[in-house]
């Protein structure tokens, strides 16, 4: 089977399933704990912090381990407004943001806080110029995701950090789709807070992190907490963050060659399909090299998705966080499609396996389903 859904989920490669394996059985004790086991599996952690904070050019003190990308949002989000003065309560996101950091800022919503939606472009975009406008002397916080899940439209972060570093607001931003796929630079950006998965990049499912500006006072969600700086509450999995450092390692080695590779196979997908019938959504450009985020005229996704299923193709219509609503891509809808139009999404995401072959194979296959579906 052809998987091109390497954005809701990617296998663990040998290398992290190795290292998971390792440390699981050998290196078991809790990271806690004052004696050797766990002294030894506390070092690990250590040096995993290094290891994911070299890939985002922040500091080691600065990277709290969670159970995963959505996880890593909501305590964050959560965290940070703790650092707000009196007064200040204006939050400011947009509506193509992770359904974990939309929750959030809706549960926000309700004990009194002020949020507003920064409009978004045609292809997903955020104008810096549309940000100003909502800018206000009570604004604490902005959170603008790194590149959209559904349409893989890159934002300029580094833009709209160094805007908002001026205004002296805090920005965070979901990093769980670029994390490992393109720079992230957390100094350039002035990002206050980034999130990132490791199952998006290799690594296990279960596990993920937060990097917060060490400069930075924030009060934990839950107080008296003594994991993590008390920013969560749990044993640490030892396992699943040293096999997670392993997979960011591997990313940071392959990342520039692995962009380029997955662009070349993109561009081969536009180049083949008819565009008269299949539409790419998003930015045509600034776009995450593995993703194809597209639209086939007068024929829902969920058919599109089923009948490339019953092909041998594995693709989805949108993230994997949405599956059961019946609302279509909200992204879609952000970005001034119909209702319509917006059944009609699909997203086709590439990885490591993926090869010309497969994508010559899946863009046939979909003019196979546009054929059968007007014969």
């Amino acid at each position: 089977m052809i998987y091109l859904d390497y954005s809701a989920t990617t296998p663990m490669s040998e290398h992290a399933l190795q290292v998971y394996t390792k440390v699981a059985k050998d290196y078991f004790g809790n990271a806690n704990s004052l004696h050797d086991y766990g002294e030894t599996s506390n070092q690990l952690v250590t040096s995993s912090r290094s290891e994911i904070a070299s890939l985002i050019n922040g500091e080691p003190r600065g990277i709290y381990f969670t159970s995963g990308g959505s996880e890593s949002n909501y305590l964050s989000l959560l965290s940070l407004i703790s650092h707000a003065k009196e007064g200040k309560n204006h939050l400011i996101t947009t509506q193509i943001e992770h359904p974990s950091v939309l929750n959030t800022f809706q549960l926000l919503e309700k004990q009194g806080f002020s949020i507003s939606y920064v409009p978004v472009n045609e292809y997903g975009q955020v104008h810096l110029s549309d940000l100003k406008k909502l800018v206000n002397e009570k604004t604490i916080l902005v959170s603008i995701g790194h590149a959209n899940a559904e349409l893989g439209t890159i934002q300029n972060i580094v833009e709209i950090g160094n805007f908002l570093f001026e205004k002296n607001i805090l920005f965070h931003s979901d990093c769980v789709q670029s994390f490992g796929k393109i720079n992230i630079d957390v100094k350039q950006a002035k990002l206050t807070c980034i999130t990132m998965s490791a199952h998006k990049i290799y690594g296990p499912k279960g596990v993920g992190s937060v990097y917060i500006d060490p400069s930075l006072h924030w009060k934990p969600v839950v107080p008296n907490g003594t994991h993590e700086s008390g920013f969560r509450q749990g044993t640490l999995n030892v396992p699943g963050i040293a096999a997670f450092a392993v997979a960011t390692r591997d990313r940071k080695r392959i990342m520039g060659e692995e962009a380029r590779r997955l662009k070349e196979l993109q561009q081969k997908f536009l180049a083949e399909m008819n565009s008269k019938n299949i539409i790419l959504e998003g930015h045509p450009t600034l776009r995450l090299p593995h993703h194809l985020a597209l639209r086939i005229k007068g024929i829902e996704g969920q058919y599109v998705m089923l009948e490339c299923n019953r092909r041998g193709i594995a693709i989805s219509t949108g993230s994997a966080c949405k599956v059961g609503e019946t609302a279509p891509a909200n992204s879609m809808v952000a970005t001034g499609k119909s209702q319509e139009e917006a059944y009609e999404f699909i997203r086709l995401t590439m990885g490591q396996s993926t090869t010309e072959a497969e994508i010559v194979k899946t863009v046939a296959a979909l003019h196979d389903i546009i054929q059968q579906f007007y014969s």
